[in-house]
């Protein structure tokens, strides 16, 4: 386990991540940009049409909605387990990002299903066990901040975290367990997809760039958050002094 442990250091780790921030912001523009292009250049779909691009964001934010909450929940994990120094700071920055994604989903879900479904909402299993994930972002960020002692708050949030983890899986196999109107897997399949390769490569583009995304954007909340609490910390005064000196 000490490779878990390897950038637990906070000077290490906001050494680490300010190296790989700008490469991975420029990553994730570039993969958005060329996957929107793809898919408005793409001819239309021949039962959906032009309504098939809302699944572009769709499916990226749904799928990393669930990703952004696993991590959550590995990350709560170590901190229960291991003791993680960083652990806590990573899960608190990724929480935000993780209900703007489930919201996102449900929205373009929503936009997606009055064309195809006839209605913007039904009480099916797939939308209400995503509906349940933004509820559980939203309790977990309630939780941190209703309690003023950081290190209760830590403990009692990454409970919370690993209780609601079983959820994931309920909304990935929600559509084989149970009749639902959503579509069964198309992309993340053994076997070839059921997409044509005009939308399949945008699509997969998409989700590549919604990761890295996430990525940056926890990486410059997590260095806020390290900032914040190691603000008396005798390296961070000598990188601020050396930032001013430059």
């Amino acid at each position: 386990m000490n490779w878990l442990f390897r950038y637990a250091n906070p000077h290490e780790f906001m050494r680490l991540s300010g190296a790989v921030l700008p490469f991975t912001a420029i990553a994730t523009a570039l993969c958005i940009a060329s996957a929107l292009y793809l898919g408005f250049t793409a001819p239309p779909d021949y039962q959906q049409g032009r309504t098939v691009l809302i699944l572009l964001i769709h499916v990226p934010a749904a799928t990393s909605a669930m990703m952004v909450y696993g991590a959550i929940a590995v990350c709560s994990l170590l901190s229960l387990v291991w003791r993680h120094p960083l652990s806590d700071t990573a899960a608190r920055a990724a929480a935000p990002l993780g209900a703007i994604f489930t919201g996102l989903g449900l929205i373009t879900g929503s936009l997606w299903g009055k064309p195809m479904w006839g209605t913007y909402w039904e009480w099916d299993p797939r939308l209400t066990s995503e509906l349940l994930l933004l509820f559980l972002y939203l309790g977990y960020m309630g939780l941190r901040g209703a309690i003023d002692d950081p290190s209760r708050a830590d403990r009692a949030s990454a409970v919370l975290a690993i209780v609601g983890v079983v959820n994931v899986p309920i909304i990935h196999y929600s559509v084989l367990w149970w009749n639902s109107l959503h579509q069964a897997p198309s992309v993340m399949q053994i076997g070839k997809p059921t997409m044509p390769p005009s939308m399949y490569v945008p699509l997969l583009l998409v989700m590549l760039g919604f990761t890295l995304y996430f990525y940056a954007i926890m990486f410059v909340r997590a260095r806020g958050e390290v900032l914040r609490r190691e603000r008396n910390a005798r390296w961070v005064g000598e990188a601020l002094g050396a930032g001013e000196a430059a």
